[in-house]
C-alpha cells in the first residue's frame, strides 16, 4: 500500500466495495430494469440456495476473466467506468496546448507518462538512483531514521506507517499517528501461520525479494543474502504486530503521548530525526496506535546492522515502485504479487494500470472531468431523496428497538440526526497548485504526487478540520462512512446502472442502492461505529444493560459468519468480518423497511411473475454476485474485513422474518433459520 493511501483507509470505519444489481434485457425495457432474468437458476429453489438461484445463470456465463483473480457485479461497474475514463483520459492526453498546472494538464501528463512504456524501458532504475544512493550511504541510526522519513514523504513503505487524522477522542483536533507496518507481505498471518500454504507463499517471497534485487544490479548470491536478511526483519515485525481481529477495538490503538514519551518507548530510532525530515520537527502530541510494535521495532533496530537495514529499505523502495519500472520489474511484480498471492492469470492490460495511477495521483482533478461528462444533476438528487427516506426508515427502527431504554435511544437518534451526507463529488474540489506532472518518468511524478499529498496531510496538524474533504476520488465504485466525522459518502461512481438506475421500479433500487444507503448508515452503529458518539468522539453513550443487550445479539452475527466454511476446511472470520455483517443487515432491514413505506405511496404491481418483496432480495442477491479464484478467496479470507459474496447474500437474509414470507420459505428448508436464531439487531 502507498502510504498516502493508509490514512483514508484507516479513518474509514466502513467501506463497501460492492456493486450491480443485475442489466436490464435492452435499453428500452422498462419492465425488466435492474434485474436480468437470465441471471437466475430456475433449477435451484430459492428455498435451498438463494444465493445461486439468484445469480447461479450469471456465474455460469461469468468466469473469472485472466486479468482478474475475483469478478462480480463490483468488477463489472468498474470495468463500466474503466471505459468512461478511458475516453476522459485519452482526450486529455491528446490536449497538448492547454495551459500548463491546470487540471486537463494535470490529468493529461499524468496519463501519457503513465502509458510511455518506451521511456519506463529506457529509463530503468535510474530515476531511482539518488534514493538508492541515500540508502547505501546510511552510516548509523539516525541515518535510518532520516531515510526512514524521506520514504515515507515519497510514498515509500518501510519500518511503520505516519499519518494524520483526527484524534479519537477529541474529533475536533488533528494529530500525527504512528501505525505498525513495513510487511512486504499483505498481514502479519503471512509470517505467523504454519500451514502448507503460508509457509509455501513465504518461500516464493524470499524468491521474489532476491529477484527484485538482483534486477536491481545485486548478484545473485548477495541477493539471496539480502532477500533472507529482509524475511528476518519483516517477520519480527509480524511477530509484534496487532491481529486484523485486534485491530478493531479502536480503544486498543489509542495511546497518545508526545516525542519526549515516544522517544522514551522506542529510543533506538531517532525520532526528532525523522520528524525533521519530513518537515514537522514539533509534531505535537502523537496516536501511537501499538506501543509494542514500536517497542520490538526499537529492540530490532539495536541489534541488527547497518548494511542489513540497507538492504531492507532497498527492497521497499523496490517493492514500492516496481510496477512503474521497466517491464523485467512489472512482471515479476505481477509474477509474485498477482499470480502467487491471487491467482490471476495475466497483467491488466496498460491503460488500466494507467488509469489507477491517474485516479490515485490526482483523483479530484480527474474527477472534475468525469463529473462534468457522466454525472447528472438528477442522479445527485435521486440518491439524496433516497437517503433521506433511509434515514427515517432507521429513525423508526431506534424508535421501535424494544432492548434500546428511552436514555441510549435519544443519544442514537441524536447521532442520526449528525449524520453529514456527501454524494457524487465535493463541494469544494482540491487545489493541486505546486504540484509539477509533466511527460517524464512516471515513478518520478507518482513520488512528486505522493510528497504533494504528503505535505498536505501532514499541514492538518493543528489546524481545524476540513468537513468539506472526501476521503474517495469521485470516480471511485464504492462508498464509506468515517466515524470520527460521523458522515456517510456516496461517489458518483456507484450512483448509475445498473446498481442504481432511475428508470427501474423502486424494489431494485432499495434493493441495491437503498441497502447500499443503509449499510453506511449501519455502520455509525455497528460493534466499531457504535463506540463513537455524534461529534466523532470515541465516547461510550450507551448504558451498561443496552451494551449487554446490543453484544448479546452481535454475538449472534459473529457466530453465524463463523459457521460458514468457504473452500476446503477454512471458516469465515466471524469476528473480522462482523462490522461489515452487522452493516449488511442492518442495511437490508433498513432498506426493506423504507421499500415498504415508498410502496404504501406508490403501490407496484408484480413485474415478470415477481412481487416488489421478491425483486427486492433478488436486487440484494445480485449485488454480490462472484466467482473467485481460490487462490484469491483464501486471501481475503485473512485480510479481507468483509464476507464472500455468498454469504453476505445469505447471512442476512436467514435473520430476516420477511425473506421467508416472500418466498415461501418453511422449517426443513436449507434456507430456514430457527427463529430463536435469527439476529435482530437494527
Amino acid at each position: 500500500m502507498r502510504m498516502r493511501s493508509l490514512s483514508t483507509a484507516l479513518a474509514l470505519g466502513g467501506a463497501l466495495l460492492l456493486l450491480g444489481a443485475g442489466f436490464p434485457d435492452s435499453p428500452t425495457s422498462t419492465e425488466n430494469r435492474g434485474l436480468d432474468p437470465s441471471n437466475l437458476d430456475p433449477t435451484t429453489p430459492a428455498s435451498k440456495d438463494f444465493f445461486q438461484y439468484a445469480n447461479g445463470g450469471w456465474l455460469s456465463r461469468n468466469p473469472v476473466p485472466p486479468d482478474y483473480s475475483r469478478y462480480g457485479a463490483f468488477e463489472e461497474l468498474m470495468e463500466k467506468n474503466y471505459l468512461d475514463l478511458h475516453g476522459v483520459l485519452d482526450e486529455a492526453a491528446a490536449n497538448s496546448a492547454v495551459p500548463k498546472g491546470g487540471t486537463v494538464q494535470r490529468v493529461g501528463d499524468l496519463y501519457a507518462s503513465a502509458m510511455d512504456s518506451v521511456q519506463a524501458e529506457q529509463a530503468g532504475i535510474a530515476p531511482l538512483a539518488p534514493v538508492l544512493a541515500r540508502i547505501d550511504g546510511i552510516q548509523g541510526r539516525t541515518d535510518l531514521s532520516s531515510i526512514a522519513g524521506f520514504l515515507h514523504v515519497h510514498g515509500i513503505t518501510g519500518l511503520f506507517n505516519f499519518f494524520v487524522a483526527q484524534d479519537a477522542k477529541i474529533s475536533t483536533d488533528q494529530i500525527a499517528q504512528l501505525y505498525q507496518g513495513g510487511l512486504g507481505l499483505p498481514d502479519r498471518d503471512y509470517y505467523t501461520k504454519d500451514d502448507d500454504r503460508s509457509r509455501t507463499i513465504r518461500d516464493e517471497y524470499v524468491k521474489h525479494v532476491a529477484k527484485t534485487l538482483e534486477l536491481s544490479g545485486m548478484t545473485p548470491v548477495t541477493s539471496a543474502s539480502a532477500a533472507k536478511t529482509v524475511m528476518e526483519i519483516e517477520t519480527e515485525l509480524a511477530k509484534a504486530s496487532m491481529t486484523r481481529v485486534q485491530r478493531r477495538d479502536p480503544n486498543a490503538t489509542y495511546h497518545k503521548m508526545g516525542l519526549g514519551d515516544l522517544q522514551d518507548l522506542a529510543g533506538a530510532f531517532d525520532w526528532s530525526a525523522y520528524f525533521s525530515e519530513i518537515g514537522r520537527p514539533g509534531p505535537g502530541a502523537l496516536n501511537v496506535a501499538q506501543p509494542e510494535f514500536f517497542r520490538a521495532l526499537s529492540r530490532l533496530l539495536a541489534e541488527r546492522q547497518v548494511g542489513d537495514w540497507k538492504s531492507y529499505f532497498r527492497w521497499h523502495l523496490l517493492h514500492s515502485t516496481a510496477p512503474q519500472l521497466n517491464n523485467a520489474f512489472v512482471q515479476e511484480n505481477f509474477r509474485f504479487y498477482g499470480t502467487t498471492l491471487t491467482g490471476a492469470k495475466e497483467l491488466r492490460p496498460r491503460w488500466k494500470r494507467a488509469l489507477d495511477v491517474v485516479n490515485d495521483g490526482v483523483g479530484e482533478a480527474l474527477g472534475i472531468l468525469y463529473v462534468k461528462k457522466y454525472f447528472p444533476p438528477q442522479a445527485r438528487e435521486r440518491a439524496r431523496e433516497m437517503v433521506n427516506n433511509l434515514k427515517e426508515a432507521f429513525r423508526e427502527r431506534i424508535q421501535n428497538r424494544q432492548w434500546m431504554s428511552d436514555q441510549t435511544r435519544a443519544k442514537a437518534l441524536a447521532k442520526l440526526d449528525a449524520f453529514g451526507v456527501k454524494i457524487g463529488y465535493p463541494e469544494k474540489w482540491r487545489d493541486y497548485t505546486g504540484l509539477e506532472i509533466d511527460r517524464g518518468p512516471v515513478v518520478l511524478n507518482i513520488m512528486r504526487a505522493d510528497s504533494f499529498e504528503f505535505k498536505r496531510v501532514l499541514n492538518r496538524i493543528g489546524q481545524p478540520v476540513d468537513r468539506t474533504e472526501w476521503g474517495m476520488t469521485p470516480p471511485t465504485v464504492n462508498a464509506y462512512y468515517n466515524p470520527s466525522r460521523n458522515e456517510i459518502v456516496f461517489p458518483a461512481g456507484i450512483l448509475q446502472p445498473p446498481f442504481f438506475d432511475p428508470a427501474a421500479d423502486d424494489a431494485v433500487n432499495y434493493g441495491g442502492m437503498g441497502a447500499v444507503i443503509g449499510h453506511e448508515m449501519t455502520h455509525g452503529f455497528d460493534d466499531q461505529g457504535s463506540q463513537f458518539d455524534a461529534k466523532g468522539n470515541l465516547a461510550d453513550w450507551w448504558s451498561p444493560t443496552d451494551k449487554i443487550a446490543f453484544t448479546a445479539r452481535t454475538k449472534m452475527v459473529e457466530r453465524e459468519f463463523s459457521d460458514f466454511v468457504a473452500i476446503d476446511t477454512s471458516r469465515v472470520n466471524g469476528k473480522l468480518t462482523l462490522g461489515e455483517n452487522i452493516a449488511d443487515l442492518g442495511g437490508l432491514t433498513i432498506a426493506y423497511a423504507a421499500l415498504q413505506k415508498a410502496l404504501a405511496k406508490h403501490p407496484a404491481p408484480e413485474i415478470n411473475g415477481m412481487t416488489p418483496p421478491q425483486r427486492f432480495f433478488l436486487a440484494w442477491a445480485q449485488i454480490w454476485r462472484a466467482n473467485y479464484r481460490p487462490e484469491e478467496l483464501r486471501r481475503r479470507l485473512i485480510i479481507d474485513p468483509h464476507s464472500p459474496g455468498r454469504f453476505r447474500t445469505i447471512g442476512p437474509l436467514v435473520n430476516i422474518d420477511e425473506f421467508y414470507a416472500a418466498f415461501n420459505v418453511k422449517d426443513g428448508d436449507p434456507m430456514w433459520r430457527p427463529e430463536k436464531d435469527r439476529a435482530h439487531i437494527w
